[in-house]
């Protein structure tokens, strides 16, 4: 009984660097910095395999090794990130063509913006089907499958 409360406890706490361990991957972060690093492997030893060059790109985190990311872009190529150079904000990427943006979460409420594909926005909430988002200051909603940045079905309030 006593082993089985310690193991519940230490899965709960935090790891050595603050970040939760394998209980919040996959989860989706983003870019800190407008030069961004990634490598073949977790160190600083690995080569670099290219650098990111923008601020707030999201990435989705899909293993984790001591300070070190493994990440999946919006084109499904991955690599590892230092965490330094990621944040916890959570952004979106606007996908494939041309989206609306609504005043509400429906689709038939009056559309307040037209986002083209590559537009970085924040994104505020999602009920699993729309998502609110800030795009260059305008708040709006946009169903959460014309962009890079949520889980299907996900859920943030």
């Amino acid at each position: 009984m006593l082993i089985a409360v310690f193991m519940a406890i230490s899965v709960a706490l935090p790891s050595k660097n603050g970040v939760a361990a394998s209980s919040d991957v996959p989860r989706f972060v983003s870019l800190s910095s407008d030069k961004v690093n990634v490598r073949v492997g977790p160190g600083k030893r690995y080569p670099i395999s290219w650098v990111y060059v923008r601020s707030g790109w999201p990435v989705e985190v899909i293993a984790e090794y001591e300070r070190w990311r493994q990440i999946r872009d919006v084109e499904g190529a991955t690599g590892w990130i230092h965490t330094n150079l990621l944040s916890n904000r959570r952004t979106i990427l606007i996908t494939n063509k041309q989206r609306p943006v609504y005043e509400e979460a429906d689709g038939d409420s009056p559309v307040i913006l037209l986002v083209d594909p590559g537009v970085q926005g924040k994104l505020l909430e999602c009920n699993g089907f729309w998502c609110e988002v800030e795009i260059a200051g305008n708040k709006g909603w946009l169903k959460a499958a014309h962009f890079y940045g949520v889980f299907e079905n996900e859920k943030i309030r």
